[in-house]
């Protein structure tokens, strides 16, 4: 092979590294499920993430400069989002393959969100046809900000860091399905635990709101009323 044509195969090879690239850090991807649930501002992130304002501005340029974000400026504030919804498709295959993959992954993913296969959890087309008869209560346990951004239509929104303290809200006897920011959240496997130990009838919705999204499912904005 002649050194200029590998040279150009090299230099494309490079710029297809760059998403990889981007990628290669956990606070990238921890921002990226954020991102997610919905346009946020550099403050709200940090917030969420736990990460400095000035490292979650950094990060967010990596991410952008590969394609992965944009952003606007609102007065003194700049808003992020997720450049389209491939990339949040993307991200959950990346994810999904490394704990498929990485003995490592999956362990600590286990770690993380205990056994949710023993919490039964709920297929999206399940969800659809119950809630068409209406023979079941959504809960979304993601923050309240994330609810507004877009939210599943006739989901309540009980922030996980709440429920314990809501449980009287809920009718006895109700069936219920709660959700959160997706496979790799721990909020609503952690609300089901807590619900069948006080006695409700409770199962995860498996994935959460951008599997939901992604399948072309109906997604309502707007804070509960």
């Amino acid at each position: 092979m002649a050194a200029d044509e590998r040279a150009r195969k090299m230099a494309m090879y490079e710029q297809f590294a760059r998403a990889g690239k981007a990628l290669a850090n956990p606070a990238r991807l921890e921002l990226l499920d954020l991102l997610a649930q919905g346009e946020r501002s550099v403050e709200e992130l940090a917030q969420a993430a736990g990460m400095k304002v000035s490292n979650t501005s950094a990060q967010l340029r990596a991410l952008t400069g590969a394609g992965l974000v944009a952003s606007r400026r609102e007065g003194v504030r700049i808003y992020y989002r997720l450049a389209d919804q491939n990339v949040s498709a993307f991200v959950g295959q990346v994810q999904d393959f490394a704990a498929s993959r990485l003995a490592d992954a999956e362990q600590a993913a286990r770690s993380y969100l205990g056994d949710v296969g023993a919490l039964e959890p709920v297929a999206r087309d399940e969800l659809v046809r119950r809630l068409q008869d209406g023979h079941v209560l959504v809960l979304d346990v993601r923050p309240e900000g994330e609810y507004a951004a877009g939210h599943i239509p006739g989901a309540v929104s009980m922030p996980h860091d709440q429920l314990a303290a809501r449980l009287a809200e809920l009718p006895q006897g109700a069936d219920i399905v709660a959700y959160c920011r997706g496979r790799y959240c721990v909020f609503a496997p952690d609300a089901v635990r807590l619900l069948r130990a006080r006695g409700f009838s409770a199962r995860p919705l498996e994935g959460g709101l951008p599997d939901w999204r992604h399948a072309g499912l109906p997604v309502n904005t707007g804070a509960s009323a």
